[in-house]
């Protein structure tokens, strides 16, 4: 979603929103010093540049995306479909989790549950539901590499601030160097009042371009559950799980600064079909199964092909 955009956000919404033991051989581990974290995190780096201050990318609750569009009347909205706005895509996505915060342990399922998450997403027809879009580097594509994951015992700042979720992420920034690197920063912190449940952004390590997001810690929270009941993962799993699906949809089609793919009201792919599915799960590519959203498809919205989403409009797709 982008920021200004955002049909009926309050001048008040809008300061809200500023307001395994095997796997563990991997993970890197960082142990807590005294201080505070959030504002260690948000202190100046020459060398972290966030390309926005106040995330603007942000996926709504299910309460607060309903409240926003679902309502709408469709005969005063423009065409439903995405149009291009001349920026670059992800032709891959290199994917590194960061889980930050005092609780984690290299041994929490919703670790290794994530880490294999990503990896089935990797060609899943999950993720081709994409693929159609183009940008000025090339088209979309379905590759996910995923590096081994971070666990980060150091206070986790909540996601006021799109340059400490950065800091953080360049903190373990390993590469890769060329635009792909897509750093999803988990935190232990609850959402509390916040009307989102996650975000993707753009920047900068030390020059390098960086894909990043911010993820609330979703456990026993309604709003941002997707109210799986058949494939067996924790509920704070599943909830990550979707939300995830959500963003790293939207960063590939839509990463950063001057934009690629979103509709007249602002609304990226994941947006657009938010809280929108279509069958109980979808397997992905390495037999696993998850309920995820669907993702908006400006072909099979144009043909007919999709499933309706909350609005009615029928161009979501989940490759199942």
């Amino acid at each position: 979603m982008k920021k200004g955009l955002i049909p009926g956000l309050t001048f008040v919404a809008a300061l809200a929103l500023a307001a395994a033991p095997a796997l563990a051989q991997e993970n890197r581990v960082v142990r807590s010093e005294p201080g505070d974290g959030e504002a260690a995190a948000a202190r100046t780096d020459a060398n972290v540049v966030a390309s926005e201050e106040t995330p603007s990318h942000i996926f709504l609750t299910r309460e607060d995306h309903e409240k926003t569009f679902a309502r709408e009347p469709l005969a005063k909205r423009r065409s439903p479909n995405m149009t291009y706005h001349g920026g670059v895509i992800m032709k891959t996505a290199t994917v590194k989790d960061i889980f930050w915060g005092t609780s984690w342990s290299a041994s929490d399922p919703k670790i290794a549950g994530l880490q294999g998450f990503y990896q089935g997403f990797n060609q899943s027809h999950y993720a081709i539901t994409s693929d159609e879009y183009t940008g000025s580097n090339g088209q979309v594509g379905p590759t996910i590499s995923v590096l081994s994951p971070v666990v980060d015992n150091t206070p986790a700042s909540g996601g006021n601030s799109t340059s400490a979720i950065l800091a953080e992420a360049c903190k373990w920034f390993t590469g890769p160097n060329d635009g792909t690197a897509y750093y999803a920063v988990y935190t232990d912190r609850p959402r509390g009042n916040a009307g989102y449940c996650a975000w993707h952004s753009s920047g900068t390590c030390g020059g390098t371009t960086v894909r990043f997001a911010f993820f609330w810690k979703l456990d026993g929270d309604a709003g941002c559950d997707p109210q799986d009941t058949t494939t067996g993962h924790p509920q704070g799993l599943a909830a990550l799980a979707n939300v995830s699906a959500h963003e790293l949809s939207e960063a590939r089609t839509d990463p950063g600064s001057p934009g690629g793919w979103y509709d007249s009201s602002g609304q990226e792919n994941g947006d657009k079909c938010a809280w929108a599915f279509n069958v109980p799960s979808v397997q992905f590519s390495d037999g696993s199964h998850w309920k995820v959203q669907g993702e908006w498809s400006n072909a099979a919205y144009t043909a007919g092909t999709g499933y309706p989403n909350l609005s009615g409009q029928k161009g979501c797709l989940d490759g199942h």
